[in-house]
């Protein structure tokens, strides 16, 4: 009903007494000045201005419009200057949530560039396993989840993905970790099949689900003998000759252990890993350059294939 417009020409009438210099101080013409009177009036129903002489003033509701019109006015300033700075990459705020083993190299190089492209955007980091990331995007609780799938998997476990932008990143290949002196680790290649008496060292529960799905598909059941969603801790327990593991190549690139060798599998195991956001979401400056660098993080974190 008010406007921003019809504000400032009550507050320039207030101060300056008259249409005429009220138009002078605002840039206006004298009669868009008095149509604008004419239409605020309409729109709130009752006299804003009346004639005095040569003059004019304001009456009892044109005064209070005049009164809170500064207060008004600075905020809508003050929100313009927020809005310019988020849009020019001055001011932002990502929330972004990814998986805890993309955390190892891909988010981190990720934010780097972020923080030196954009050194005054703010971006709010948590760590969640798919489908809960998805899910907190759905909730409006972040802006950009970084999520995975296997090899006839989902990325949201069977969720619909309708109104979701999805960005793939990433496909590497799941590999198999064995203790160095694994009778198996001199083959250049293992076969699952190979693999139908070893204990097993298992992730998080998707990554669970993938090695039940390719041992089930080997003919076999694994017997998991440790649980731990740190492939660092994983590789440990390989290296004490605790059992087997699945290795993606994001974490063989990123972490090492002397005593633990990495052998491709037969048939191929493979992971994809996608950032998923909105499509308006991707509007918003912040998120795109976060997008942007996530993208590029993921084109340099593909390790050698041997």
């Amino acid at each position: 009903m008010i406007d921003a417009a019809g504000l400032r020409v009550m507050r320039a009438i207030a101060e300056e007494g008259s249409f005429t210099a009220a138009a002078l101080a605002l840039g206006y013409s004298q009669p868009a000045v008095s149509q604008m009177v004419k239409r605020l009036e309409q729109r709130t129903g009752t006299v804003l201005v009346e004639k005095v002489g040569r003059s004019v003033r304001l009456t009892e509701a044109g005064a209070v419009l005049a009164r809170h019109a500064s207060p008004v006015l600075a905020a809508l300033d003050a929100a313009e200057e927020e809005v310019a700075a988020i849009a020019g990459l001055r001011a932002g705020r990502v929330r972004l949530m990814a998986f805890p083993s993309s955390s190892v190299t891909l988010v981190p190089r990720a934010l780097a560039a972020v923080r030196a492209g954009y050194p005054d955007l703010s971006v709010q980091f948590t760590e969640a396993e798919p489908p809960e990331s998805i899910a907190a995007l759905r909730a409006g609780d972040v802006d950009l989840a970084v999520a995975f799938s296997y090899d006839g998997s989902e990325i949201a476990r069977g969720e619909d993905l309708e109104g979701f932008a999805v960005h793939p990143l990433l496909d590497e290949e799941v590999r198999v970790a064995l203790p160095r002196e694994h009778p198996l680790a001199s083959q250049d290649i293992v076969s699952m099949t190979d693999l139908t008496e070893e204990d097993w060292i298992a992730g998080c529960a998707r990554c669970r689900g993938h090695l039940l799905q390719i041992a089930h598909d080997a003919g076999f059941t694994p017997r998991v003998a440790f649980e731990t969603e740190d492939y660092v801790a994983v590789q440990g327990f390989v290296a004490a000759g605790l059992g087997v593991a699945l290795i993606p190549d994001l974490i063989r690139a990123a972490t090492s252990n002397d005593d633990v060798v990495i052998r491709p599998l037969d048939p191929t195991s493979r992971r994809r890993i996608h950032v998923v956001t909105t499509d308006d979401l991707v509007k918003v400056p912040a998120v795109a350059a976060t997008l942007e660098a996530l993208v590029a993080s993921a084109a340099s974190a593909t390790p050698a294939t041997s």
